[in-house]
């Protein structure tokens, strides 16, 4: 699977993060998997689940920088879907050295456009230009 479907992937299961409490996470990833539309190998499956964690320990501080960033909005106003995007992108952009942040950035405006409404590619293009410049 490619980096981009990945991507995708984690997204839709930071996305399940907001309808769910946290210990029935483990379970719901589980069922993610399960019934996902494409498939997804034990490796890419690891993968996901190790990258899930990762930012999911860190959305307390993703938040707080989209609340100091958004101004006036936070994030109990954000669109599900693009709180989901935004807090997988501010990840890439602050704690994963790997991912450039014009790619980070791009990638982010590209899944608001499938996955958000009218405005969610500007509104999250702004805020990441934001954050990326802290």
């Amino acid at each position: 699977m490619s980096r981009r479907k990945l991507r995708e992937q984690l997204f839709k299961l930071i996305y399940l993060y907001a309808f769910n409490e946290t210990d029935e996470m483990a379970a719901q990833i589980s069922l993610y998997f399960d019934n996902a539309e494409e498939v997804i190998s034990e490796e890419e499956k690891d993968y996901l689940r190790m990258r899930y964690h990762e930012v999911s320990i860190r959305i307390p501080e993703i938040d707080e920088m989209l609340n100091s960033t958004a101004k006036g909005w936070k994030t109990d106003r954000f669109a599900s879907c693009d709180l989901a995007i935004l807090r997988l992108a501010v990840y890439e952009l602050k704690y994963d050295e790997s991912i450039p942040q014009g790619v980070a950035i791009n990638e982010a405006v590209e899944l608001a456009k499938i996955y958000g409404g009218d405005g969610s590619p500007s509104f999250i293009n702004g805020i990441l230009g934001e954050i990326a410049r802290l």
